[in-house]
């Protein structure tokens, strides 16, 4: 997710301040990506040291207010405009956990990919009940429930993932990868000239 172009998007709505810019981004996402403050200045200064944002003068109570510029508003509308590119490889946790499971001696992968089970289960059941304890009847609204409707449909997938996985393991059972016996080399792997 990039707080940058969120901020961006937000700022083109009017000037806010730190705190403000927070609450903002909270109010539109439903509060299911907290932003700390220190994170929101840290970015607003990152923005304003490559042009895409100006800071304001401070106010009566020493809010400092932050304005969009013509780059800023050009950034926001590419990135509203474009898609979100898929990511390259993974750093999703259980992925790795269960591909390091599946090779480690004595490890019950099974008892892991069904703990696993259980706890996605449960999660589905808590945001299905959040989906429909809400209405739509307000923007905030609207856009809370398409973030859980979001997160409903990626714990369904991970629950299909983990049948898949469960069966893949049942169908080919793997032997341990011993520790290697070579020495691992310092830097990175070599690659082959191109010809």
């Amino acid at each position: 997710m990039s707080v940058k172009q969120s901020l961006l998007a937000i700022l083109d709505q009017g000037a806010c301040y730190g705190y403000q810019l927070r609450a903002e981004f909270d109010r539109r996402t439903g509060g299911t990506w907290p932003l700390n403050v220190g994170q929101i200045y840290s970015t607003l200064d990152r923005l304003e040291r490559d042009g895409f944002v100006e800071r304001g003068e401070a106010d009566d109570d020493g809010h400092v207010f932050w304005r969009i510029t013509d780059a800023g508003r050009d950034e926001a509308n590419r990135w509203l405009n474009s898609p979100v590119p898929a990511a390259k490889g993974t750093r999703d946790e259980l992925a790795i956990k269960l591909a390091l499971a599946a090779t480690l001696p004595g490890v019950d992968v099974g008892a892991i990919v069904q703990t696993q089970r259980i706890a996605s289960l449960r999660h589905l059941q808590e945001l299905n009940r959040a989906k429909y304890a809400g209405s739509a009847d307000s923007a905030e609204e609207l856009a809370w429930s398409l973030v859980v409707d979001s997160m409903i449909f990626q714990t369904e997938a991970q629950i299909r993932w983990l049948d898949h996985t469960e069966q893949r393991l049942r169908l080919t059972p793997v032997a341990p990868i011993a520790i290697a016996d070579e020495p691992a080399r310092r830097g990175r792997p070599v690659r082959e000239a191109k010809k």
